[in-house]
């Protein structure tokens, strides 16, 4: 009887725990607002000619982390939010589902790493640098991510997850040994190394930019140099007569250009324009290094470009960093009581970086821009129509 009544004492509670209505209104959007952002940039890049270079192929391979991250991982942490935090599945979908979460989080900063990369090798190793199509090193680099990332994760597929004592009402990762060993990999890694990259690139840009204003400097000098030199010449008046045409032009071997010369009369502009080349502005061109001339530049969209990416990377730090601590933490630290509320609080704040970076792109950079703003107003109109 007081088993019974314990029973039904229970099942109310039970009925009772289990819907958070606002996490499941959040995550739907959360969800609709990845999934739209991320497949425009997936768009913009492959429709706008503009678009298609080397950084922003990268770009794209971190939008389909985070749409894959849209629809294999976030339905199922957000039913298991609503559920309120209660896991009612079974173990193996559980694992499936860290298994990508693992795997999509890691992808997204190793990609951000490529890009870390393959910036330095573009600003300070720049000959023979392909802005245009992915070669073989890029090719290697996106690989490489995927690859990294699937071997990151892998433990999870391969039965890491299951130890003794399991609790099946919770989903996370069992093993604290490969938490740290995911966390390390993942991210405590890669953002120092991206980190120091990112110093790098800048440094060299700066230098770029110097050695760019030096140059322009030195075109300005010439130009006025040559400027002052024109204005010392003599007037057109005081220039000497003009020749005979038997000693001014040299014979012709065509006999009708022995012709055209003997019947057209040779004039004092004639003498001026075999005499002294007139040389306009546009076709000085100052090269201090000629032998450098097959240097590759870096063009003002490529510095829009790497303008944008420390402010990705500053995003991803700020939303990622609180929860690899406190996952960390929670792991090598048994006595450390960390709620609840405050990791599923963290972890929310990672998954929203999934829907930062097409706002991100949308605000920094020109292009992306004026896609977005041209397919929106083309989908209004068909609406509209």
């Amino acid at each position: 009887m007081a088993a019974n009544l314990s029973a039904a004492a229970a099942a109310p509670e039970a009925d009772v725990r289990g819907h958070n209505l606002p996490a499941l209104v959040f995550g739907v959007l959360l969800i609709v607002v990845i999934i739209s952002g991320n497949l425009l940039v997936c768009l913009s890049v492959f429709t706008e000619r503009a678009l298609k270079t080397t950084t922003n192929y990268f770009i794209v391979s971190l939008a389909v982390a985070d749409l894959m991250l849209a629809v294999l991982v976030l339905p199922l942490f957000v039913y298991s939010e609503f559920e309120d935090g209660v896991w009612t599945l079974s173990t193996t979908i559980c694992d499936s589902l860290m298994t990508m979460d693992v795997m999509l989080c890691t992808a997204s900063i190793f990609n951000l790493c490529a890009i870390s990369v393959d910036r330095f090798i573009a600003v300070l190793i720049p000959l023979n640098y392909n802005r245009k199509h992915v070669d073989l090193r890029q090719a290697v680099l996106l690989s490489a991510t995927w690859i990294l990332a699937l071997a990151v994760a892998s433990p999870v597929i391969f039965g890491i997850n299951n130890v003794p004592g399991r609790d099946p009402t919770e989903c996370k990762l069992e093993n604290d040994d490969y938490v740290l060993y995911s966390s390390v990999c993942s991210f405590f890694i890669p953002c120092p190394i991206m980190l120091l990259l990112y110093c790098g690139i800048f440094r060299g840009l700066r230098r770029w930019e110097e050695a760019r204003k030096a140059k322009l400097k030195n075109s300005i000098q010439a130009c006025r140099k040559l400027q002052e030199a024109a204005a010392s010449l003599p007037p057109l008046a005081s220039l000497p007569p003009p020749l005979p045409p038997i000693i001014e032009r040299e014979p012709s071997d065509s006999p009708e250009d022995q012709f055209l010369s003997q019947e057209q009369p040779y004039t004092s502009a004639d003498y001026i324009e075999n005499q002294v080349r007139t040389v306009s502005l546009g076709e000085i061109k100052y090269n201090p290094e000629p032998r450098k001339r097959k240097t590759a530049k870096i063009n003002s969209r490529e510095r829009k470009a790497m303008k944008v990416l420390p402010v990705v990377v500053g995003a991803f730090l700020f939303c990622w960093t609180p929860f690899f601590v406190l996952h960390t933490l929670r792991a090598r630290c048994q006595d450390c009581n960390i709620p609840p509320a405050l990791m599923s609080v963290v972890t929310w704040l990672g998954y929203v970086n999934s829907a930062i970076n097409p706002v991100i792109y949308t605000v920094f950079n020109t292009e992306f821009r004026n896609f977005f703003k041209k397919f929106l107003h083309g989908c209004c109109s068909k609406n509209a129509g």
